[in-house]
């Protein structure tokens, strides 16, 4: 669950089409099990099945899918992203991010986010308590180990300049797809982005590691709150099949439901798709998410034009896309239960 922020997957439709042909596209391959009268619909995930994903699982696992007239395929992503292939049409939906969803739009990819899966953003900068980083102006003179995308350059001086400190003083290493913890133990990087319902559990929960965090939802002042992840599917999708569209997201909705209302359950059918995965660590990020999959009396999945809006413009000053976007055509909630 780590992000991926770097920009540079925006490749050529036929080049992306001719890869998924090719058979690039690999994973777990979760079936329906190819039932009789059913619509055969594949879902692509953005990173290895984490609980993020648990309202998926669940519908499929209690069988609302198939209640829905769907045979739902779950696939984790290949080497073409996710945008991409929903967009060719070789998958139906996919989890993606609004990062990501945005661009896309830019360059005329026609996905478009049908559902915020989490209401709010739940990154945070992570460090070593014994380093003292207890607001984003103490970043200044420390280093920061992450993909190196433009969007947590942005976003990591956009924070420290905020709150009064010189963001030229902060340090950028690439780290990679690593062992964060392991990384700033041996003192390579001072500071990470990580997402609190996964590493954020397993350093207080799992591993007991002594850390501090700094909560992006706690700077809005500074930064935009943004939606990460979100489901996505094309603009085809929407005006030839609304009806497929909508019974997907009847049983999505429910599943995801049913993760907030039922998180042990949620882990359970998790840990049965990847049993590879820690079970405290699952455990405990399943009720964390449980709080969060919403926020009051909201709807699952709804989502907010002023949300959209100010994390477009920011990406625009960062200079993330050329242009000013119409978020519009980019989300919808019409397929949303009562949407």
């Amino acid at each position: 669950m780590k992000p991926r922020l770097t920009f540079g997957w925006i490749i050529a439709l036929e080049v992306i089409i001719a890869l998924i042909i090719g058979g690039i596209v690999a994973g777990r391959n979760t079936s329906g099990g190819g039932e009789t009268g059913l619509t055969k619909v594949t879902v692509m995930l953005d990173w290895t099945p984490n609980t993020n994903h648990a309202g998926i699982y669940l519908a499929k696992e209690r069988s609302w899918y198939r209640d829905a007239g769907l045979d739902v395929t779950i696939i984790e992503p290949g080497e073409t992203g996710v945008d991409q292939v929903v967009a060719a049409g070789k998958a139906q939906f996919g989890i993606s991010v609004a990062e990501n969803v945005i661009p896309a739009r830019a360059q005329g990819v026609p996905v478009v986010s049908i559902a915020a899966i989490i209401q709010h953003n739940t990154s945070s900068l992570l460090s070593l308590r014994e380093d003292g980083i207890t607001r984003p102006r103490d970043l200044a003179g420390k280093t920061y180990g992450g993909f190196g995308g433009p969007l947590e350059t942005q976003l990591i001086k956009t924070l420290v300049s905020c709150d009064g400190g010189d963001a030229n003083a902060v340090k950028f290493v690439e780290a990679g797809n690593v062992d964060y913890f392991v990384g700033m133990q041996r003192n390579l990087y001072d500071f990470v982005w990580i997402f609190d319902a996964w590493d954020g559990i397993r350093a207080r929960e799992v591993e007991r590691i002594p850390v501090n965090t700094l909560p992006f939802i706690d700077y809005t002042r500074c930064i935009p709150d943004w939606y990460t992840p979100v489901i996505i599917t094309n603009e085809e999708m929407t005006k030839k099949q609304p009806d497929l569209v909508r019974r997907f997201m009847e049983a999505t909705s429910r599943g995801y439901q049913r993760a907030m209302s039922q998180p042990e359950e949620a882990a359970r059918v998790l840990l049965q798709v990847a049993p590879e995965l820690d079970p405290k660590l699952v455990q405990g990020s399943a009720a964390y998410l449980a709080t969060r999959y919403v926020d009051g009396g909201r709807r699952w999945g709804l989502q907010d034009e002023a949300v959209w809006s100010r994390f477009a413009e920011f990406l625009r000053t960062a200079g993330l896309v050329d242009r000013t976007i119409d978020v519009k055509p980019a989300y919808t909630n019409e397929f949303l239960p009562g949407g």
